[in-house]
């Protein structure tokens, strides 16, 4: 119990982790700020679909609630994809610089907001490990910093990085668990021998050590799914690229396996799957640390 409240060694235990997202990307072989690029476009019709648009409109509506406000601030947005936020955020009177590393993400990006003004938007091409804050003009300049599902956190260090650019607030989502996907909890146990379990991932880390440094915050936990129907053929690949995030051998093996598995199971040659998982997300107070009310 006395290392529930070391500092040390809780931020060595983040960094030495070995199963948070960007370790396992980097295990597998991919190089995380372009991994979109084979989905940009799939991706994108998701998040500007009437559902990801929903999704979007509950967390700002969620950040609003604790007293954000977009109109006239400026908000760092980073791994902004191809405009998700960026866009509503915008759309609400902020002055947004969009981070993102990826060419066909940032040119569907660059689509997504022809609508609005020139000066409303600044797209930065650059993974934001290769930012330098104080180079760049950036150590407290944003009345917001917007980090959703991305990769850049991912030990305390990082953490720091992303607080060094934020005046007001900082808001970090990250998944709670490893994400549920139905057709890899079905394949996983034809593949490895072992039935497939949710492993926490580093979100307790960082609450952890916000609450030990004597930061303000609201955070927030919820469970997500979504349900789609693909065909044989794309479900396998699906799976397939899911087994090598996980570091497992996709081999002929592995996907003869897999296939045997679908055609059996799915006869029609149309996959049912539910993905999504539980979800963390927190908001970081560092200008007024006092709790917030609708009312104010």
């Amino acid at each position: 119990m006395n290392d529930f409240y070391n500092e040390a060694i809780w931020e060595q235990a983040w960094k030495d982790q070995s199963d948070i997202m960007l370790k396992k990307m980097q295990k597998a072989g991919i190089d995380f700020s372009r991994s979109f690029d084979p989905k940009a476009r799939a991706f994108n019709e998701q998040s500007f679909s009437e559902e990801g648009r929903k999704r979007s409109r509950r967390i700002i509506n969620w950040l609003e609630g604790q007293g954000v406000r977009f109109e006239n601030s400026s908000v760092l947005d980073i791994g902004a994809a191809s405009g998700v936020f960026t866009v509503p955020f915008a759309e609400r009177g902020a002055r947004v610089t969009a981070l993102e590393s990826s060419p066909p993400l940032v040119e569907l990006l660059e689509e997504n907001l022809a609508k609005l003004a020139d000066a409303q938007v600044s797209i930065v091409h650059e993974p934001f490990e290769h930012i330098d804050v104080q180079d760049k003009g950036w150590d407290k300049a944003f009345d917001l910093v917007f980090v959703s599902m991305c990769p850049v956190i991912h030990d305390w260090e990082s953490v720091e990085k992303v607080l060094a650019c934020a005046r007001k607030y900082c808001y970090i989502s990250m998944p709670v668990t490893h994400n549920e996907h139905s057709l890899l909890q079905e394949i996983w146990p034809l593949i490895t021998g072992q039935p497939y379990k949710k492993k926490p991932l580093e979100m307790g880390y960082l609450l952890h050590l916000l609450y030990m440094k004597g930061y303000s915050y609201e955070s927030l936990l919820t469970r997500e799914m979504k349900t789609k129907e693909v065909t044989r053929e794309a479900a396998l690949q699906e799976v397939m690229s899911l087994l090598g995030h996980y570091g497992l051998p996709v081999d002929e093996r592995t996907v003869q396996t897999a296939a045997s598995y679908l055609e059996k199971a799915y006869p029609s040659g149309k996959v049912t799957v539910q993905e999504g998982g539980r979800f963390g997300k927190v908001l970081i107070r560092l200008e007024d640390e006092s709790m917030y009310s609708k009312e104010d």
